[in-house]
């Protein structure tokens, strides 16, 4: 019976997770799930499912509810109290609640979008130490104890002593019989890697424009997080001037004032320099924008920090411009033409929702 338990219960996780697949578009352009999101688990609101079963046919052979009487007859002796309002004739839509880790999100992620797992480019520095038990030893704590070894080893030695009688076959396993798991430290590899996220917070970027680069930084960490054990976030806002801030504030200050790109770029590059060293991590920055920008000159710096200091460095630099009433959308555009056939930038626009997904799969299609 709990085989049976466990394998329906397997089979229905099996249903969830094809749903969610199912609506995975949906989920990535709205964002649901975001404020569902646990220290290593995701609530994911998921339609009611109809599980095939056997129901009853039209033909009542006796049971409850069935006899004399009218539709709409009340049971019992209770006196029927007047609901409030009227009847409607469309059913209710029901929610289930259904929880999934960021790992198993994040190979739904990759599943849908059919993103290539990244090669890391940065060299291996960081050694775990890992423990795995992958031996047997003949002293240790009785929580370790080997119950299957410890009685080979019992039986072998009633066998060659002669004690063991197969009409009444008994092991009583002695001290000197018993086994226990024992471990082997190894040393493990992992990559180091770093997102660098920036963001145009002037008067021309509003709260609509700052939550679809919530929803989209989401995704973009969540399948980072699967593809590297260690991983860090820096945070980046500018105007005309650029400053280091917390995840918080990058989400919720709201300033004013002019744009000027350049002075993110060249936060990034100190940042690079003084902290993640190209040959030790795998860097990512991603800018956020409504394109607006100070004058020619400064994109011209722009294109002449990228080119020369950052893209030599990093994984890979994407550039995501939302849609903005009052931002021009010029420097999309003028980063296209002056990197047509750079393999490490990525420029997608980001109008609206819908195009958030768009946006994930040109970000990390890559596998840099």
């Amino acid at each position: 019976m709990p085989q049976r338990i466990e394998r329906d219960l397997n089979r229905f996780r099996q249903i969830i997770r094809g749903k969610i697949k199912q609506d995975l578009r949906k989920y990535i352009s709205h964002g649901e799930m975001i404020g569902r999101q646990g220290k290593r688990t995701v609530s994911i609101p998921v339609p009611q499912i109809d599980i095939p079963r056997f129901r009853f046919g039209s033909k009542g052979q006796g049971g409850v509810g069935q006899g004399e009487g009218e539709p709409g007859d009340p049971l019992g002796r209770g006196e029927q109290q007047p609901g409030a309002g009227e009847a409607g004739e469309e059913p209710g839509e029901h929610m289930l609640e259904a929880e999934m880790t960021i790992e198993e999100l994040a190979q739904l992620l990759g599943e849908e979008l059919q993103l290539p797992n990244i090669q890391p480019k940065g060299r291996k520095n960081i050694i775990a130490e890992k423990d795995r038990y992958t031996g047997v030893a003949r002293v240790g704590p009785n929580s370790l104890r080997h119950f299957k070894r410890s009685y080979r080893e019992a039986l072998k030695r009633q066998i060659a002593t002669g004690t063991y009688d197969p009409a009444n076959p008994v092991i009583v396993p002695i001290h000197e019989d018993m086994r226990y798991r024992s471990w082997k430290t190894t040393e493990m590899p992992e990559s180091n890697a770093v997102i660098i996220y920036s963001m145009d917070v002037s008067g021309s970027m509003g709260q609509e424009q700052k939550e679809l680069v919530r929803v989209t930084a989401f995704w973009i960490e969540t399948w980072l997080r699967y593809q590297y054990k260690n991983l860090e976030i820096r945070y980046i806002v500018h105007d005309a001037a650029a400053k280091e801030v917390t995840q918080e504030i990058f989400y919720r200050i709201r300033e004013g004032g002019g744009t000027k790109i350049s002075s993110a770029y060249k936060l990034i590059m100190r940042m690079i320099e003084e902290r993640y060293p190209p040959d030790e991590w795998n860097i990512y920055p991603f800018h956020f924008s409504d394109g607006d920008n100070w004058g020619g000159g400064d994109t011209r710096e722009c294109v002449e920090i990228l080119r020369d200091k950052i893209l030599p460095q990093v994984n890979l630099f994407c550039y995501g411009q939302v849609r903005s009433l009052y931002g021009s959308g010029r420097f999309a555009h003028d980063l296209e033409e002056n990197f047509r056939d750079q393999e490490t930038l990525v420029v997608s626009e980001i109008a609206d929702r819908d195009d958030i997904y768009d946006a994930i799969k040109a970000f990390l299609g890559k596998g840099k």
